[in-house]
């Protein structure tokens, strides 16, 4: 199977492919995956985009177009080739004899760099069991040695399936010692769970799209020294702090997660459901979102569609539109407190910079106005009334 990072301290020369099949998100510029070659330590060299109405079933994009992705690539040097779109383990075999390159997808591109910035043992065994069951279904991609391996007169299937079962067998071996292994985590940070609860702590959750500046945001609030970039999935691993509220008289805890994008693998959402029970056990939600990006309506929905899948669609969100300090002045608003409709729902919006601290007061009270509501017994579906900060 074919690395999708290169050796320390290379910087591989990829080519960007999409495909346009007419869905709404489709990033014709390829930035977001340029973003993501990046992230993985890449160099995109070339891009190219196609329209489709349907992907083809033995190339994905047709020989045609792979013709020309082979000519684009032997052009510009490219070493690997990247697709925005995820492929089918026939697709991506298909595709490397075709392009003579190795050929990968945005979902192994993903895994790649949750294997990278993984930190805790948490972390670790939840991108590992990611990538091993991605692998699983790619066992005759790339088997060249098993060809020796024919089996003997009468003998059922081809050559290298010994082989190819016996890999099998070990990948399921091991996708069963790491679900194991991280079960055992998983009830620990249960009970340290519980532990919070029966301490009646009132639990903040960040979330929000890749790169929205959640960790900025939780280090501006809590004086936390977690680690934040401009770059995607900066954070991997959940860090949980204590926030003093002054206007509530009393402290809650926040929770920092990992980033959501377009097209999370549903093997990720998976893994990293530990990560995300954070998430799920919150009281309440900040939605950070970039409000300097164009494209923040899309990537709130992409978000929204994750919480919608881990369960955590119904707990009460405010919605922190972060990088103010970001916005180009005709685009910045003229009251930094408002109300946004999400799927229906009208929620509060709060402007802020957590690197400039702009609006961060605004949040603190709107915090503390959100905790004394849940003390004084309202029901969480119930709307709170923003304090009026504003001058």
């Amino acid at each position: 199977m074919s690395s999708a990072v290169p050796a320390q301290g290379v910087s591989a020369p990829v080519l960007l492919v999409g495909v346009d099949f007419g869905l709404p998100h489709f990033d014709g510029e390829l930035e977001e995956l340029g973003l993501l070659a990046q992230t993985a330590g890449m160099h995109p060299v070339a891009r190219i985009t196609c329209k489709r109405k349907a992907p083809d079933a033995a190339l994905f994009v047709g020989s045609g177009k792979a013709d020309e992705i082979r000519a684009l690539a032997q052009m510009h040097g490219a070493v690997e080739v990247l697709f925005d779109q995820s492929l089918s383990p026939a697709q991506q075999r298909n595709l490397e004899r075709h392009i003579e390159l190795p050929v990968n997808d945005r979902t192994l591109l993903i895994l790649e760099i949750f294997a990278q910035r993984a930190r805790s043992h948490e972390g670790k065994l939840q991108v590992e069991l990611a990538k091993l069951q991605y692998v699983s279904t790619r066992l005759v991609r790339r088997w060249s040695h098993l060809e020796r391996q024919t089996g003997g007169i009468g003998a059922r299937g081809g050559p290298g399936e010994k082989q190819i079962e016996l890999d099998r067998r070990m990948i399921g071996d091991a996708i069963k010692r790491t679900r194991d292994r991280l079960v055992k985590v998983q009830r620990q940070r249960s009970t340290q769970r519980r532990q919070r609860e029966r301490r009646d702590t009132f639990n903040i959750s960040l979330v929000g799209y890749t790169n929205a500046g959640k960790s900025t945001l939780f280090n501006a609030l809590v004086k936390a020294r977690a680690y934040a970039a401009d770059q995607l999935f900066a954070t991997l691993d959940t860090t949980t702090r204590q926030l003093y509220l002054a206007d509530a008289g009393r402290s809650v805890s926040l929770s920092d997660t990992v980033g959501f994008i377009r097209d999370l693998p549903h093997g990720l959402v998976d893994a990293f459901q530990a990560t995300l029970q954070e998430a799920i056990d919150a009281d309440l939600l900040l939605h950070v979102v970039d409000a300097s990006n164009s494209d923040f309506p899309e990537q709130m929905a992409q978000v929204e569609r994750v919480l919608q899948e881990i369960g955590a669609a119904d707990i009460p969100q405010i919605l922190v539109f972060n990088k103010l300090d970001a916005m180009p002045d005709e685009r910045r608003p003229a009251d930094l407190q408002d109300q946004y409709e999400v799927a229906g729902h009208i929620l509060p919006r709060l402007f802020v910079s957590a690197r400039s601290g702009e609006g961060l007061e605004n949040l603190r009270h709107a915090l503390a106005a959100r905790v004394l509501a849940t003390r004084a017994d309202m029901t969480p579906g119930d709307a709170v009334e923003l304090p009026d900060v504003l001058p």
